[in-house]
């Protein structure tokens, strides 16, 4: 649970201080262990508790907190990532198009 709520806080401050850089979207609900297979493929940190889950990554194949998602049991999950990308999927959210990676 702790590592949840940092990961929130994390999440909010990006949201404040990069506003202009970053995208909240929407996705349809997602699994625990759904969302916990596409985050150990991203190369994120997965984190759930009693009723919400999500995972966070650098959007590089590591743990970070530029691209989150985050999952609420029998709800969306809402996911941000950086720039004006458009991923269609809650794997696509945790990482970069190839083309855009540096």
């Amino acid at each position: 649970m702790r590592h949840l709520t940092a990961l929130l806080v994390l999440t909010g401050a990006l949201a404040l201080s990069g506003a202009a850089l970053a995208r909240d979207l929407t996705f349809p609900k997602t699994t625990a262990e759904a969302l916990k297979s596409a985050c150990d493929k991203a190369g994120g940190k997965f984190s759930q508790g009693a009723k919400d889950y999500g995972c966070g990554t650098d959007c590089q194949g590591g743990p970070g907190t530029d691209c989150v998602v985050h999952c609420e049991a029998d709800q969306k999950c809402t996911a941000q990532v950086i720039g004006g990308r458009r991923p269609r999927s809650v794997a696509e959210a945790l990482t970069k198009p190839e083309r855009h990676r540096r």
